[in-house]
């Protein structure tokens, strides 16, 4: 089974990473579960500023005695950083807490970057629309960070296929990874296409479906793939879990995959990866035509605006629907 893969830019990415987004109750056992999978082989950490956590994460790798050279960290740029003239100062601040030497919607800021909320106290964050639409500015801001040999690789997370030819217009450097959520409800067949043929790499976050917090989870109440009678009938017949066969699944179609738990027997678990025979294979690819395409992480009722729209690039308006 694929241990790892290649990037565009000759970096090495594991296939199997540990995400940090919404972990089990709260950011103070993330510092500890990074400490575990660090110990039992694992060399991708996954985090962003918006998460709360580079700081736990930043000390758990101090304490792993895990070289720098050995680890692959992705963090993220908040939404509440992208004026393309602080792009470099966020990624410091996300270095500074990381501890490390390096590592597409935008919200309105107030003071020290904090998210504004509506002033109807629907809880919901304050849009700016402009630079939710200047993405392709950003990214050229970030291509500046590899010359200045901040980081080694950059790339772009929860692009659709329209927003990655916006950036593929203009790019110098051709993102190395779009991280997108990716399981067999949600199998982003044509995406995985697209950048593939472009060179880039697809990473799964929410491998297992996830649960994310209701606020951007408009399919909350309904099951994941995890609990799908056929992945449970495979991972009996294959003596696995059914996290297991949904990783091993992701990585067989070429993308890397960074499921989320603090609980360490799931950690050794979702490192061990199997290879699937064809048959288990061809099931799993037609499960989403049998429930439908579903997405489990969706800020469009959070943000206001279409994501994922394939036909127009969203923002459209300077306005949401409870402006009014």
């Amino acid at each position: 089974m694929k241990a790892n893969f290649a990037l565009n830019d000759g970096s090495i990415v594991p296939a199997v990473g540990l995400g940090t987004f919404q972990s089990d109750g709260d950011n103070s056992r993330v510092e500890e579960a990074v400490l575990a999978a660090l110990k039992h082989g694992y060399r991708h950490i996954d985090t962003a500023a918006a998460y709360g956590n580079e700081k736990e994460i930043g000390r758990a790798i101090q304490r792993s005695g895990v070289s720098r050279e050995k680890l692959f960290v992705t963090t993220k740029l908040a939404q509440t950083w992208h004026e393309p003239s602080e792009v470099a100062q966020a990624l410091d601040q996300s270095l500074t807490a990381l501890q490390l030497d390096y590592v597409p919607y935008a919200y309105a800021t107030g003071a020290d970057h904090e998210t504004l909320r509506h002033p109807s106290g629907n809880g919901k964050p304050v849009m700016d629309y402009e630079l939710s639409r200047a993405y392709p500015d950003v990214w050229e801001a970030m291509e500046t960070l590899v010359s200045r040999g901040k980081v080694k690789s950059i790339g772009v997370s929860n692009f659709n296929i329209l927003k990655l030819k916006r950036i593929l217009d203009i790019a110098r450097i051709v993102p190395a990874v779009n991280q997108v959520e990716l399981h067999p409800f949600l199998p982003q067949n044509e995406l995985l296409e697209f950048c593939t043929g472009k060179g880039i790499h697809l990473m799964a976050h929410q491998p297992l479906g996830g649960k994310p917090l209701d606020i951007v989870n408009p399919n909350v109440t309904r099951p994941g793939p995890l609990d799908h009678p056929k992945v449970m009938e495979i991972a009996l017949k294959c003596k696995k879990s059914p996290a297991q066969v949904l990783i091993s699944w992701a990585i067989q179609r070429g993308s890397s995959a960074i499921p989320k738990t603090i609980h360490e027997h799931r950690l050794i678990e979702n490192i061990q990866t199997f290879k699937l025979n064809d048959e288990h294979l061809k099931t799993i690819n037609l499960l989403s035509s049998e429930t439908g395409t579903i997405r489990y992480l969706d800020p469009c009722g959070h943000i206001g605006f279409d994501l994922f729209d394939e036909i127009y690039d969203q923002p459209l308006a300077n306005s949401v629907p409870w402006d009014i």
